[in-house]
């Protein structure tokens, strides 16, 4: 990315990450929209509320991986390739442990978690079998990441997707085989999620070591450098509690819908996989946003880092033109798909109001996005806490007082209010530091 058109860099560079990310949702979607549809909305509203306790260990895995991928593009950027090596050794022995703990003492703690939720009880065995399944997929989960990201630092980002793409359908055809066919419930669900997963981390490491020597870890390479250990910590804690908070802001939000009812808690469900499939563009250009920062600042060429930030925005905007006319016109279809049989109308209806009003402000998340791809790229990760930290913080509050008013439907605006509060703090600093470079 240190050469040649920036515009066709980003838009090659994101698109292979949008359409993986894409295939990566879909297995939370299908799960959704055949427990709705062949188990019953209970299994739907219990996928909904496990949903965002795996949000905030995937988050936090992928923030680690985030973290090195940076390092990983600047020495790759720069031309240090040994020490991009033992980056990767560092990041995938340090991730093995940090996943296996995630799986023990999430398996352990789900009750107390649920419970926090505020779960019904009509639904917490449902809800907590499914949890813990889902949680033995975590180390699965942390090395497709970490072996993703370092593709994408030596600018790779088509081999994940297909990878992705592979395990997605896989898991769809499982789950309409054995639930939609079979009948299995939850269980069911929560095992074909885990083996597509299995599945997406054991092709990645199959193809690093066919066709990819400069990211192969042979025996005696396995180690941990001490000195890249803190500075992987030092970008990926702090990367991780970022992409934490978005997650623990999810659950409380949960939290707050949870005291509405059972048809408030479907219905919140289909609209989260509608917003996570809409912002999810906005991430990967972000992304894109981010190794083409780290790639140009390692190679130490300024001006192009700037043009990049710029063309990443314009990006961001055009995408929000079509994804708002896009969820306007189509809401009540794509609601409709996690529902059938009685009291459908009912959700399908809450899930629209939301809709409608959600489709304009997913501007604010693609600029927010972009900023957070420039910070990340300078390897400014302190400030990309903070931002997401004031943007949780106020959307919480706000949901809290608007959900018991208007229900739902407030979740919306507490979100706008949060995305707008960020860029109000994040717009500025960005000036500050194009000074100081």
């Amino acid at each position: 990315m240190t050469e040649g058109n920036i515009t066709r860099h980003l838009i090659h560079y994101s698109v292979p990450l949008i359409l993986g990310n894409l295939f990566q949702l879909t297995y939370n979607a299908v799960d959704s929209i055949i427990a709705g549809r062949f188990i019953g909305k209970e299994a739907l509203a219990a996928e909904g509320m496990a949903s965002p306790v795996m949000n905030l260990v995937i988050l936090g895995i992928s923030g680690i991986c985030m973290g090195a991928a940076v390092l990983m593009s600047e020495f790759f950027g720069a031309g240090q390739y040994e020490k991009l090596k033992r980056e990767m050794s560092t990041a995938v022995l340090f991730g093995l442990y940090f996943s296996l703990a995630v799986t023990g003492i999430g398996i352990l703690c789900t009750p107390v978690l649920l419970r926090a939720l505020h779960v019904p009880e009509n639904l917490m065995d449902m809800t907590s079998v499914y949890l813990r399944i889902i949680f033995l997929g975590a180390p699965f989960t942390y090395f497709y990441n970490a072996l993703s990201s370092a593709l994408k630092s030596v600018g790779d980002s088509k081999t994940p997707l297909k990878f992705l793409m592979f395990s997605s359908i896989l898991n769809g055809v499982l789950d309409l085989i054995f639930i939609g066919l079979l009948g299995f419930g939850i269980v069911c669900s929560a095992v074909t999620t885990v083996v597509a997963e299995a599945v997406s981390a054991g092709l990645s490491i199959w193809y690093v070591y066919q066709k990819i020597p400069l990211l192969q870890l042979r025996r005696g390479e396995f180690c941990i450098d001490g000195e890249l250990l803190k500075t992987t910590l030092q970008y990926g804690s702090v990367t991780a509690l970022q992409q934490s908070c978005q997650p623990v802001g999810k659950i409380l939000i949960q939290g707050s819908v949870n005291t509405l009812g059972v048809d408030a808690i479907a219905a919140f469900n289909a609209v989260n996989r509608v917003d996570a499939f809409a912002c999810l563009p906005e991430q990967s250009i972000s992304h894109g946003i981010t190794t083409f920062i780290a790639q140009n600042r390692g190679a130490k060429k300024y001006d192009r880092m700037w043009q990049g930030f710029r063309q990443g925005l314009t990006l961001e905007f055009l995408y929000w033109i079509c994804i708002c006319s896009t969820v306007l016109l189509i809401r009540r279809p794509l609601v409709g798909l996690f529902v059938s049989g009685e009291g459908a109308e009912a959700i399908v209806t809450l899930g629209c109001q939301y809709l409608g009003t959600m489709a304009f402000f997913y501007i604010y998340p693609g600029f927010t996005n972009g900023f957070q791809g420039f910070y990340r790229g300078m390897g400014m990760m302190k400030m990309t806490l903070l931002g997401t930290f004031i943007q949780t913080s106020l959307r919480v509050i706000a949901t809290w007082i608007l959900v018991p008013r208007i229900g739902i439907y407030g979740v919306s605006f507490a979100c706008a209010i949060g995305w707008s509060m960020m860029l109000l703090v994040e717009i500025p600093y960005y000036f500050v530091v194009r000074k100081k470079v």
